[in-house]
C-alpha cells in the first residue's frame, strides 16, 4: 500500500494535534510555576483619575428629614449643589451640569450661586474644555446644564431619556422637576449627535467610569464608580447625605414601595468603593469639609 502524501495527512483531523500537542507542551513548560494571567487585564489601561467636587450654590434651611427617612425631627441645614470634575485619560468629565434657568431660583432658595459652566472655570477647565457629561438623573439641579458645555457628549441612561423625551409628557405621565427646557437641549444634542445612551447596569462609560442603576428617584437614575485600585463611587441624588449611609436610611424622595431598593444600592455602593468612606452623596455640604478644600473646590482624589 502506498504510503499517504504530505498533504493528505495535513487535511487528516488528527494530524493537527499530533503536531501541535508537542509545541504546546513546550510553551507550558517555559511557563514559571505558579505563573498566572492579569486578573484584570484592562486595569494597565485605565488612568488614574482625578475627583473633584464643585460647589456652584446652596439652599439654606432644608429639613433632613426631607432628604432621609427618619430623620431628625426640626434639624435643618443647608445642602450643597454640586458638579463633580473627574480628568484623566484626555478627558474632562463632568457628573451632572446643574441649572441655570430662572424659573428654579422662584421655587426654591438659592444662595450663593455661581453659574456652572463658571464654576467649573475655578477648576481651570474652560467650558469648551469639558469633552463628556454624565448626568445621574434628569431633575433640573443635575440635567439643566447641558447647553452650557458646547463640546461635551452627553451620556444618559437610555430608559431615563426615552421616557422624559416621550411618556412622561403624555396623560398618567411623571414629569416632576423635569425641565421642559432642558428636555428640548437633550434632544437637540441628539440630533447633534452628541448623546450616548447607557443601556442598563454596571456599563463602562469610559476606561475605569461604570455606570450602575439606582433606584427610582427618577424613572432610571445611575451613579458612578471612578477608578480600580482605589475607586470611589458618586451617589448624586442615590444617596443625598452621608447621614443616609450611617442610619441605613433611605432617601426620603423615593417612594415608600422603592425604599427597599434604595437601600439596596446603598450597600452596593459601599461594596463596589471597598468602603463606606469613598461613598461621597449627592447634595451633602460636609464632602467640603471631609476632603481638602480651596473656596468651592474639594479633592477628593
Amino acid at each position: 500500500m502506498r504510503a499517504p502524501s504530505s498533504q493528505v495527512l495535513r487535511s487528516r483531523p488528527g494530524f493537527r494535534a499530533l503536531i501541535l500537542a508537542p509545541l504546546c507542551a513546550a510553551i507550558l513548560a517555559s511557563i514559571p510555576a505558579g505563573a498566572q494571567a492579569p486578573e484584570h487585564s484592562s486595569s494597565a489601561r485605565i488612568p488614574e483619575y482625578s475627583i473633584q467636587a464643585i460647589r456652584y450654590a446652596d439652599s439654606p434651611d432644608v429639613a433632613v428629614s426631607d432628604l432621609v427617612v427618619g430623620g431628625p425631627p426640626g434639624e435643618k441645614l443647608d445642602i450643597a449643589f454640586v458638579v463633580w470634575l473627574i480628568r484623566g485619560g484626555g478627558h474632562n468629565i463632568l457628573f451632572d451640569s446643574g441649572f441655570h434657568r430662572e424659573r428654579w431660583f422662584k421655587l426654591w432658595k438659592i444662595t450663593n450661586y455661581v453659574r456652572p459652566d463658571e464654576a467649573v472655570r475655578l477648576a481651570g477647565i474652560n467650558p469648551a474644555e469639558v469633552t463628556d457629561v454624565i448626568i445621574s438623573h434628569a431633575h433640573w439641579d443635575h440635567m439643566g446644564g447641558i447647553d452650557l458645555f458646547p463640546k461635551a457628549t452627553v451620556w444618559i441612561q437610555k430608559e431615563e431619556y426615552g421616557y422624559y423625551t416621550d411618556a412622561a409628557w403624555q396623560p398618567g405621565g411623571n414629569h416632576g422637576g423635569i425641565d421642559a427646557d432642558d428636555v428640548q437641549q437633550l434632544l437637540r444634542i441628539n440630533t447633534e449627535g452628541r448623546l450616548r445612551l447607557v443601556d442598563g447596569d454596571d456599563v463602562e462609560i469610559l476606561p475605569g467610569i461604570r455606570a450602575y442603576t439606582g433606584a427610582r428617584h427618577t424613572f432610571a437614575s445611575q451613579y458612578l464608580r471612578i477608578g480600580d485600585r482605589t475607586p470611589f463611587v458618586l451617589a448624586s441624588d442615590n444617596v443625598y447625605l452621608y447621614r443616609n449611609l450611617q442610619m441605613h436610611k433611605p432617601s426620603a424622595t423615593f417612594s415608600a414601595a422603592d425604599h427597599a431598593a434604595n437601600l439596596a444600592a446603598q450597600q452596593r455602593m459601599i461594596k463596589l468603593a471597598g468602603t463606606v468612606e469613598r461613598v461621597v452623596p449627592g447634595h451633602d455640604p460636609e464632602q467640603f469639609q471631609k476632603f481638602p478644600t480651596q473656596g468651592r473646590i474639594a479633592s477628593i482624589k
